[in-house]
């Protein structure tokens, strides 16, 4: 059971109706999950919310490549909101189904393209170790280049702070369902 209360828009002091129709009206369409949480702090919500736009929406790399990122942070967080709100849209951007279930139980997945496996490994290195290696760096750089050197480790941020979210305030899978990380 979720640790927050669902927002009551009735309830909804003048500056949290302005952030909340603020997320309507933007790319996401609705105030779900963890951005239900953050209108309790309707300054940090408005920030955070912005930031997150820019590293789903607005980043210099293709959704195939920051929805593989958003899984792997994900599932080292075990964070099931966000793997049943980011599994469904990395499939849909074309990541593989075999290499999306191999992250979802923390196998290295088999990654054919090279940009997913700079990606893949960039991320687990710095979630897993706190650090990454110079051949991994240098391999990415080349690849994705500094500005999306610069992206990844943003949304890696970004998706950290919505994973600690969902598992702080335990915010639940809005359809009925078990959650993704219970099975294993």
């Amino acid at each position: 059971m979720s640790r927050f209360p669902d927002i009551d828009f009735a309830t909804l002091d003048e500056e949290q109706e302005r952030v909340y129709r603020a997320i309507v009206s933007g790319p996401r369409g609705r105030v779900e999950g963890p951005l239900r949480v953050w209108l309790a702090s309707p300054g940090f919500a408005e920030r955070a919310q912005a930031l997150g736009a820019f590293c789903r929406f607005h980043s210099s790399l293709p959704p195939r490549l920051s929805e593989l990122a958003i899984l792997v942070v994900g599932a080292y967080w075990r964070a099931g909101f966000e793997w049943f709100a980011h599994a469904p849209i990395a499939l849909a951007a074309g990541l593989d189904p075999a290499a999306v279930e191999a992250i979802r139980r923390g196998e290295d997945p088999a990654l054919v393209a090279e940009d997913e496996r700079a990606v893949y490994c960039f991320s687990h290195e710095l979630t897993r170790r706190r650090r990454v290696s110079q051949a991994t760096y240098e391999g990415a750089e080349q690849i994705l280049g500094r500005q999306g050197l610069v992206d990844l480790v943003g949304i890696l941020g970004y998706y950290t702070m919505i994973s600690m979210t969902i598992n702080a305030f335990e915010v639940e899978i809005p359809e009925p369902g078990p959650d993704p990380f219970d099975a294993d």
